[in-house]
């Protein structure tokens, strides 16, 4: 299976990255699915219904989020409705929508598309391992699912690196995001599992990550500030990942970064 990921896309600059470029990612991968996360797509912060049906529109096969997925009231309902967008699978199981997505392709191949949250400097969640477990129990590469594709979203670089190293050999692939600043150690990890630790966004590189400068460099130059960030307008920059499994076993082929 050949699988595109997107980084965060932030904003109209990403947006437009996306829809700008997935023509020549057509043409130079020939993806069989195209995965975005857009947790910063609606003005920076979580996604409308209106933006994943744009998405949808130009191609995407399926959608993950973040720590901002409820930033965007009217989301939750659709989260319900749309089976083709994860929310964090550690967020209490009560809550609207599902941790991941079932996709079967036209070829017949099947692909679960899972997002976790990291805990390490970011809002209290329930425990990834014991939530990405749990749903493991139920899917085993080669079995009944192709490729299964792990988001993880996390802050800390060393989270990140020990969540691959546990999912080695269980799942295709475990791609990091939420720093919006690719790292340069994508791998296909012992056991067959391909790992960045962060993919980086689809943006406006010109700022800091995605926003307009003057308001970070306050809040770096004093405890407190009075401004509000707001989303880079320049050009956007694509940062995504592409990687090619084994049909029979589910394991990693081939991985490489994208910036376009």
């Amino acid at each position: 299976m050949r699988i595109v990921y997107c980084g965060d896309i932030v904003a109209r600059s990403g947006r437009e990255a996306l829809f700008n470029n997935i023509p020549s990612l057509r043409e130079v991968y020939n993806y069989d699915v195209l995965i975005v996360n857009a947790d910063n797509a609606a003005h920076g912060f979580g996604v409308t219904p209106g933006i994943c049906r744009d998405f949808f529109e130009h191609g995407v096969t399926a959608i993950v989020s973040g720590d901002h997925v409820w930033n965007q009231r009217e989301i939750i309902p659709f989260l319900d409705e749309c089976k083709q967008i994860a929310r964090p699978l550690n967020h209490p199981e009560n809550l609207p929508g599902r941790g991941f997505c079932e996709i079967e392709l036209p070829n017949g191949k099947k692909i679960l598309i899972v997002e976790v949250v990291g805990r390490l400097f970011m809002e209290a969640v329930d425990c990834p391992v014991q939530a990405i477990d749990k749903l493991l129990k139920n899917y085993t590469l080669g079995r009944n699912v192709n490729a299964i594709f792990v988001d993880f979203h996390a802050e800390a670089t060393s989270e990140k690196i020990a969540f691959g190293h546990y999912l080695d050999g269980r799942v295709s692939a475990v791609i990091g995001s939420h720093t919006h600043v690719p790292t340069s150690d994508a791998v296909i990890l012992p056991g067959g599992t391909a790992y960045q630790t962060d993919v980086g966004m689809c943006g406006d590189y010109s700022g800091v990550i995605g926003f307009d400068k003057e308001v970070p460099i306050e809040r770096l130059c004093r405890k407190f500030s009075g401004g509000r960030l707001l989303p880079g307008n320049g050009k956007g920059t694509l940062c995504g990942v592409f990687i090619e499994t084994d049909d029979a076993t589910g394991k990693a082929l081939k991985i490489e970064q994208i910036k376009l």
